[in-house]
């Protein structure tokens, strides 16, 4: 969802800029040192399932994690022409699925922001199976629950370690996104197909 669906530069400034910032008043300390601390902590959780989980950052830090993102909730933004591959891929009578690391809390949110919730058949989070989807067993547990032709599915992240966890499970057609905050330089992707945004899977008028 974020950096695929949504700009990541919401999540990259609240990480980043925001957080730091309510941390540094919290402990009185300047930015620049709150940024010297929480950096190895958001380091040490990437790619498990706590780095996504608002729970678990709200205790670590003792802030809450999911007012503060109501705070500047403002910034949320869906990314170019996302509506419009959502709505032809419903007209095409497709099932459409979203799969996303991010926790229940945050995605109230932003479904609230965006209302993108009205596409999907179906929303999964990755804290209701108990692994993020980079982790390999992620997608074997997803097939038991939800069943899906992995052959004839299209998955499309920004995250190369959740895509390359997609291809060892199987997936038939996987595609990266370049571009996933509208802020900062196109990223070169070398080991899947990828997209700047979604007017490129779009057909040709």
């Amino acid at each position: 969802m974020d950096g695929t669906l949504l700009d990541l530069n919401f999540d990259n400034h609240f990480w980043q800029e925001f957080v730091p910032q309510k941390y540094a008043e919290l402990h009185a300390i300047s930015i620049h040192d709150a940024k010297q601390q929480l950096i190895p902590l958001f380091k040490s959780m990437e790619g498990k399932l706590e780095w996504y989980c608002l729970d678990y950052w709200s205790s670590q830090l003792n802030l809450d994690i999911a007012g503060l993102k109501a705070e500047i909730a403002e910034l949320i933004a869906v990314l170019p022409h996302v509506v419009d591959f959502l709505s032809a891929v419903r007209a095409a009578g497709k099932q459409v699925m979203l799969v996303t690391n991010a926790h229940r809390g945050s995605l109230a949110i932003k479904m609230e922001k965006t209302c993108l919730h009205t596409f999907f058949d179906e929303i999964v989070c990755s804290h209701d199976l108990g692994l993020p989807k980079e982790h390999p067993d992620f997608w074997p547990i997803f097939q038991a629950r939800y069943g899906f032709d992995a052959t004839t599915t299209l998955f499309v992240d920004d995250n190369i370690a959740v895509l390359n966890a997609a291809k060892a499970y199987g997936i038939g057609y996987l595609i990266s996104v370049s571009k996933p905050d509208s802020s900062r330089p196109k990223r070169e992707i070398t080991h899947y197909p990828a997209i700047e945004d979604f007017r490129d899977l779009l057909p040709v008028a």
